[in-house]
């Protein structure tokens, strides 16, 4: 999971103005946009939980694909990859854990 934020230029309907907006991202959609100058806050009402879900959903359905194009761009590769990816993998999905955790603290924290 993946939170993001950016500054943009964007028009204030409160302001009647182009105001610098905070806009703020979970896994590339839009959840939030704060105006810098009246503060006006508009959520669009995402679901942390079920954002995770899908991307959990698509990351699985998805590796079969992955592996056999993987598979059939390079054999050799893959196989001398296959014990490095199968140790380090503990690793990585703890890593994972981690940021999905900060990131719905985050998430949290701003709603």
């Amino acid at each position: 999971m993946e939170i993001t934020e950016f500054d943009v230029s964007l028009y204030c309907s409160r302001c009647q103005d182009e105001t610098l907006h905070y806009v703020h991202y979970l896994n590339n959609k839009i959840s939030s946009t704060e105006c810098t100058n009246c503060h006006r806050k508009i959520d669009m009402h995402l679901n942390p939980k079920r954002e995770l879900y899908k991307e959990i959903y698509k990351r699985v359905v998805t590796k079969p694909t992955r592996l056999t194009e993987e598979y059939s761009q390079d054999l050799n590769k893959f196989i001398v990859g296959v014990p490095k990816r199968a140790l380090s993998k503990p690793y990585r999905l703890m890593k994972y854990v981690d940021e999905t955790r900060i990131a719905l603290k985050k998430f949290k924290s701003h709603h």
